[in-house]
Order: structure tokens, then C-alpha cells, then sequence
């Protein structure tokens, strides 16, 4: 039967909800690119959403007397209360469940959440009650996220018995039930927040030393809100990674555990302990464990970071402070020049643009303009900008060659590095990208001879890509970390065009370096049409793309899957491609930039405004280092 509404729903948690809804009504917006002709004026969302609710939800206890749908209803909102130990939510479950039920199994984020039972007999003294929903997603048990499948559906049964000893003699507790825990969206919205645990990439044994520095990488994890969010940070960093990201990264903190709670001075000092026995003659565990914790720790301060960072174990330990930290920062590979904005002319001269000006030609031979089809000269097509702004990597028009070509003054245009055989320009090479320590990638779609490739130096290597399962790689952009690589896949069954995220991990020798892409999983599953995709920030991706029957839009996506905006951003069905950076200076995010109708336009503050070129002449395509 259908519960209907309980009369346990208190007026503090009923505050939680309304707040809940009404923040997110407020955060929501848009912003928009007409179909065509120039963009107009824009609304960014304000992005209060739930990160500033400051409403507690305590949990309320069974009531004498109610039957199995409302114990359940109130089991479920217990659970979900700011309750460290789940002790309230233990007290709808018999002795023997409460022993056996595992709350940190995970969570299970629905939509349309709905309760049945079966009528009951009287007399009964068992039953079952059915949770079912649309499953959006979920955390598993080290706190990752990851999104449900199109049409995934949940179903799960409680058992409820009579008690027929003791305090609660004769009413109904639940028997048998799932491990973790089983939310709606608003619910889930409210109680978790979105942090990042950080873990060194691991180093490729095929490369030179001076190319395998140690960088973090950003694994986001959901934490509850108010649950002692910096212990709890601490601990789910101690750890692990998750398994996702577990191939392509290592910890200091193996088999290191964090000792009582995680302080902050006032002076924005952080204080944490761990079980090490001596840290004597280990300062270099000890500094990469504190930049770990660093990082990790300051990602849940939001404006008001951490300055330094104490580590101490039994005995010793060590500091950390922010600019120390900042040598191994996620983010720090994507280069100094990484906001810098390239775009090629017309004419094959490439421009480069420190701000919103039109900016001056490129150094070295790049930025001349080149006639038309002279011998030997690249002619207008994709390029991609080294991330230290030394090298530009130019495939021609003609999709068949790839051209590595230096910025200095005295730098040539030399024989191409790679060619493809492919018949026809959009079956050839396509969307170079370069990794934070010189590596470049792109894709052959030579339908002869479909590949990822890697170019190191002078020397182009197949990299194996697992899991593609029938689908072919259409183009790709790598993360400055080198440790993760967006994917656009396309399905020949259904023509659907998909992004998935993969990781990059090396092995071999300096000789016969090998590289491989494993692990995909979807970022965003209900985008069948997907243009173009970016990286937006270390953990965040920029898509391009729409959703069956729908406009096309741009989505801002975190690696994990989840949305990291409450509304997307508009897009035009004439917009065909767009570009993001990882860079950022200061805290001033570098614009997104965007080609509709054959013209850039940059999103400035609140509006989209077409980039002046000089003399007029159309540019082509553009680019952030990267």
C-alpha cells in the first residue's frame, strides 16, 4: 500500500527541505547563446545551492503504535540526519540488525522515491516494505560518486518483525535490510558536499627523469556536510583513492591512519596526527604525506584556506606551508601560459592573446601568414599549443599530416611527424593534445587503421585503448596531470556520439615507451550527441553536447560524473566547438571560449562577445595551451 503522509516530518526537518528547494530555485539560470547571429546578453547562476544551508537535521526516534511504511519513512529520514553514529536510526532496527546493518556501505541517490507495502493481516508479525525509484546515482563505500545508468531503476525490501520481548514488545522493527544508506536528490543535496582527496600521479618509467615530476590529482569524493567535515576528509584520504583512479596514482598514506580529530587555528594553522612511530630520517614521507593532507584539507576550507599545514606522528614530524604546497598543486603543470589564447587566421597566421585584446602574431614561423599551398607550409587546420607555449603541434587541412613546429625565431617548419592514409579530411588525424610534461596525443580515424596515438619527441606510439567495446575514438583531450584523457566516442549501432573518461597509464622503457588508456566510464550518460569537450579546471569538464530531442547545450561536468552546476550553460545549434583551460590566475577563471557561425566570441562576465581579429580576416579554430 501507498504510505501516506506521516505526521513524523517535524518542523526542523520540514526547514531543511524548504530551504533546500528554495536555495536551489535561486541558484538556478542560464546562459545563452542564440541559434544565430551574435550572442546576446546572459545570466550566470549564482551558485548558492546548498553550500551555504546551515540547517542541522536532527533525527526523531519510532513512535509507539506506527506501522512498518511509516517506521521506514522515519528509519530513512533518521538515517540521513546529522547524526555522527547513526544511533537514532539504529533504534528502528532490531538488536540483531543493528549489529549487522553497514551504513558507510554507500548511499543511493533516487528520483521519485516511493514506499510500498502489502496490506496487513491481523495478526501478522512480519512483512515487507519495497523502497523503489529512479536511481540517479550514488556513493560507494570510499565515497565516490558515480552516475546511474539512463533508465536505471532501484528496488530494495525491508523486513519488519514484532518484537516479542523487551522495552519495544509488541511493535514493529525492521529485521533485514540493505547495507548503506537511500536518499532522494534534495536529501542528498543538503547533507553531502562535494570535496577532493588528492593523490600523487604515478611516475612513467619509460620517460626522462626531468618529465616525471610529481604532481596531486584530484579524486572527488561526497562527505557529509556537517559531520566533522575536516576528520572526515583527513581519514577518507588515508584511505585510498578510489578504484577508479587507484591504477594511475599512489599515497603516502599506505597503511598510515589519522589519529583523533583534524584543528584549525585561528591563524588557519591545520593540526593532524597520524600512527606513524618515528618520522625520524623519513622527511620526505612526512612532506609528501603533509601535501597531500594540505590540499585535501584546504579544498573543504573554501574562502578561508589553510596557511600551513603541522604534521606529527608518535614521534617527529614536519610543516607545510602554502607556497611549498603549490610545488606539487593539481593544476601546476597545465603551465604559466596555460590562459594564454591561441587562434589561427585565415591566412594560417596564428595570433596569440594574453587578455580580451586581439593580441599579436605567434613567434617563430606560425605566426607568418601562409599563402595558400606552398610547398612545405601547414596550411590552416586543428592545432594545439604546448603547455610550456615552446611548440605548436599543426594538423593540416587535409587531416593527414602532423606538424610539430618550435615558437622561437630561429625555429623551421620541419617534415611532418606523423601522416595518415585516411581517404578523406574528417577521417584523418584530429584534436592534438598535450599533457603537462611534453607528451602530445591525438586520434587516427583512418578507417583503415583507427588508433589513439602518443608523440614523444620525434616518435609516434599506438596507445591501447580498453573498453571500447565496438565504438571508435573520435577525438580526445588530455588532463595537464597526464593521468586521465576525455574521450568522444561514437557508436556505429545507434550513431550516438558519448564522452568517457579514461586513465593514461605508461610502462616500457625509454626506448619502446607504452601507453594505455583503460577504465572508461561515463561522464555524462544522457548526452547522445556530444560535440566538443574541454577541460575546465583539474577535476571538471567542459561539453559540449545534447540530449535526445533536446538543444544543444554546454555542461559543466565533474570527473566523477556528477553535475558541477545546477543549470547548464546555452549553446546554439551553430556552435561547433569550445575551449576551457585548467590555468587559473589567481582566482580569476580565463573565459570560456566558443566558435558559432565561423566566429570566436569569448563568455565575458555575463555576455558572449566575438573576438576582433586583425584585418578582418575569419579565424578558424582556437585554443588554451593544452
Amino acid at each position: 500500500m501507498r504510505r501516506t503522509r506521516s505526521r513524523r516530518t517535524d518542523p526542523r526537518r520540514a526547514a531543511a527541505l524548504v530551504w533546500g528547494t528554495l536555495l536551489a530555485f535561486l541558484a538556478t539560470g542560464c546562459i545563452g547563446m542564440p541559434e544565430g547571429g551574435p550572442p546576446s546578453r546572459v545570466e550566470i547562476p549564482q551558485g548558492a545551492g546548498a553550500e551555504n544551508l546551515q540547517v542541522r537535521v536532527y533525527p526523531v526516534a519510532p513512535y509507539k503504535g506506527e506501522a512498518p511504511v511509516d517506521l521506514l519513512t522515519g528509519f530513512l529520514d533518521a538515517a540521513n540526519a546529522d547524526e555522527a553514529n547513526y544511533g537514532t536510526a539504529k533504534k528502528y532496527l532490531t538488536a540483531a540488525a543493528g549489529t549487522r546493518w553497514d551504513p558507510e556501505a554507500g548511499v543511493s541517490v533516487l528520483d521519485n522515491l516511493d514506499k510500498a507495502g502489502s496490506p496487513l493481516p491481523e495478526g501478522s508479525t512480519a512483512t515487507q516494505v519495497s523502497v523503489t525509484g529512479d536511481l540517479v546515482g550514488g556513493l560507494d563505500a570510499k565515497h565516490s560518486y558515480r552516475a546511474a545508468a539512463d533508465g536505471a531503476r532501484f528496488q530494495e525490501n525491508f523486513t519488519f518483525v514484532k518484537e516479542t520481548e523487551g522495552a519495544n514488545k509488541g511493535e514493529w522493527r525492521i529485521d533485514k535490510l540493505p547495507d548503506g544508506l537511500i536518499t532522494n536528490q534534495t536529501t542528498f543535496k543538503n547533507g553531502y558536499r562535494a570535496v577532493h582527496r588528492y593523490f600523487f600521479g604515478l611516475t612513467d618509467p619509460s620517460a626522462e627523469r626531468a618529465r616525471t615530476a610529481s604532481v596531486l590529482v584530484p579524486d572527488p569524493i561526497y562527505l557529509r556536510r556537517r559531520i566533522d567535515p575536516l576528520t572526515a576528509a583527513a581519514k577518507a584520504l588515508a584511505a585510498g583513492p578510489s578504484t577508479w583512479l587507484a591504477p594511475a596514482v599512489y599515497s603516502a598514506f599506505d597503511g598510515v591512519r589519522i589519529v583523533g580529530p583534524v584543528t584549525v587555528s585561528d591563524s588557519k594553522t591545520a593540526t593532524v596526527k597520524v600512527d606513524v612511530p618515528d618520522f625520524a630520517g623519513r622527511s620526505d614521507l612526512c612532506q609528501q604525506m603533509a601535501g597531500q593532507l594540505y590540499h585535501t584539507l584546504a579544498d573543504q576550507q573554501g574562502k578561508a584556506p589553510i596557511q600551513r599545514l603541522d604534521l606529527s606522528g608518535v614521534k617527529g614530524g614536519c610543516t607545510i606551508g602554502a607556497d611549498a604546497a603549490a610545488r606539487v598543486a593539481p593544476g601546476s603543470l597545465a603551465g604559466s601560459f596555460g590562459a594564454y589564447q591561441y587562434y589561427q587566421l585565415e591566412t594560417g597566421q596564428m595570433m596569440v592573446s594574453p587578455g580580451d585584446d586581439q593580441g599579436h602574431p605567434l613567434s617563430g614561423p606560425l605566426g607568418q601568414p601562409t599563402p595558400a599551398g606552398q610547398s612545405g607550409e601547414p596550411r590552416p587546420g586543428t592545432f594545439a599549443v604546448r603547455r610550456d607555449a615552446g611548440a605548436v603541434a599543426v594538423i593540416g587541412a587535409d587531416g593527414r599530416t602532423l606538424q610539430v613546429v618550435g615558437t622561437g625565431d630561429n625555429d623551421k617548419i620541419g617534415a611532418p611527424v606523423l601522416t595518415s592514409r585516411a581517404p578523406q579530411p574528417d577521417q584523418g588525424l584530429t584534436s592534438p593534445s598535450w599533457d603537462g610534461r611534453g607528451d602530445l596525443w591525438l586520434v587516427d580515424r583512418d578507417p583503415a587503421n583507427r588508433r589513439v596515438v602518443m608523440v614523444r619527441g620525434a616518435a609516434a606510439y599506438t596507445v591501447d585503448v580498453h573498453g571500447l567495446n565496438g565504438r571508435t575514438v573520435q577525438s580526445l583531450k588530455v588532463s595537464s596531470d597526464g593521468t586521465r584523457v576525455a574521450l568522444v566516442l561514437s557508436n556505429p549501432k545507434d550513431n550516438a556520439r558519448t564522452v568517457e573518461l579514461g586513465l593514461l597509464t605508461h610502462r616500457g622503457t625509454a626506448s619502446a615507451p607504452l601507453a594505455e588508456i583503460s577504465g572508461l566510464r561515463p561522464i555524462a550518460p544522457l548526452l547522445t550527441e556530444v560535440t566538443a569537450v574541454s577541460w575546465a579546471d583539474t577535476d571538471q569538464l567542459l561539453v559540449l553536447g545534447r540530449e535526445k530531442e533536446k538543444l544543444q547545450q554546454l555542461h559543466y561536468l565533474g570527473t566523477d560524473g556528477s553535475q558541477s552546476s545546477d543549470s547548464p550553460l546555452q549553446g546554439g545549434e551553430s556552435m561547433t566547438s569550445v575551449s576551457a583551460t585548467e590555468s587559473r590566475v589567481g582566482d580569476t577563471v580565463p573565459p570560456v571560449l566558443a566558435v558559432s557561425d565561423h566566429h570566436i566570441y569569448r563568455l565575458q562576465g555575463t555576455q558572449w562577445r566575438e573576438v576582433s581579429v586583425p584585418q578582418q580576416h575569419p579565424a578558424l579554430s582556437f585554443s588554451y595551451p593544452g
